[in-house]
């Protein structure tokens, strides 16, 4: 296939895939509306005395909260319905790039991802009157969308290893306690000290870090958990795609 014929079915592949999510309130609702109605309860309303500061944190914490639904559920749970309902049987017969419909998932799960982190900074700038520069929230912005791809590769393993049905149980077995074991829903110094000696096992507590970096409030350098995160990905991307390959 010609190169731009090759790009033209990519693009095809990834507008389709995000109009076809983005016209199902099912999935978009839940995970816009979620972490921006948790963010401006927990973060902004119940903390309207603790000052910007707190509202900054949580930013961050809430950010990477709403930036794991759309990689965990978008590829998780859809990747076992179709499988499960033979759409990627299908797709795998049709005259069209082997990885275009992975990517075309992993475009919705960025899109998504950058939806909830302009809502949540909109939310904190115009609410809640965090300080932040124009650089900062383009850094937010960007380490949302990049952070997503960790958790759409989870979601893939998850995907390959699951039935339809069960899918969305599984993905919130790993999704809700990895949010509250990562201090997303309150700092890692409140929990036990077992809890926060394996905290740096969920990928989720180092896109915290970068998170808290963007805002300006992150004390560690960036490079080690940008390596955990693309490990994470790498490793779990491989282990999804030898599924696939096996079973289907």
């Amino acid at each position: 296939m010609p190169p731009r014929r090759l790009l033209g079915a990519y693009l095809m592949e990834a507008r389709s895939e995000c109009l076809r999510y983005f016209r199902m309130p099912g999935f978009l609702l839940p995970v816009t509306l979620f972490p921006t109605m948790f963010y401006l309860l927990f973060g902004i309303v119940m903390n309207r005395q603790s000052g910007a500061e707190t509202a900054r944190y949580l930013l961050a914490s809430y950010g990477v909260f709403g930036v794991m639904s759309p990689g965990l559920f978008g590829f998780g749970v859809s990747l076992a319905m179709e499988r499960e309902n033979g759409l990627l049987t299908l797709k795998r017969a049709l005259p069209a790039p082997p990885g275009a419909y992975l990517l075309g998932k992993m475009a919705m799960a960025m899109l998504a991802s950058g939806t909830v982190m302009a809502l949540l900074l909109a939310l904190a700038v115009g609410v809640a009157h965090v300080q932040l520069g124009v650089l900062q929230m383009l850094l937010f912005l960007l380490m949302g969308m990049l952070g997503v791809l960790p958790f759409c590769a989870l979601g893939m393993l998850v995907g390959t290893l699951v039935k339809g049905q069960g899918a969305p149980g599984v993905i919130n077995i790993i999704y809700l306690p990895m949010s509250f074991l990562s201090g997303l829903w309150m700092p890692l110094s409140t929990l036990p000290s077992v809890l926060q000696q394996i905290a740096p096992i969920w990928p989720s507590t180092h896109l915290r870090e970068l998170a808290l970096k963007t805002v300006g409030m992150g004390q560690s350098p960036a490079w080690p958990h940008l390596l955990v995160l693309a490990a994470y990905g790498v490793g779990f991307f491989l282990l999804a795609s030898r599924r696939l390959h096996r079973v289907g």
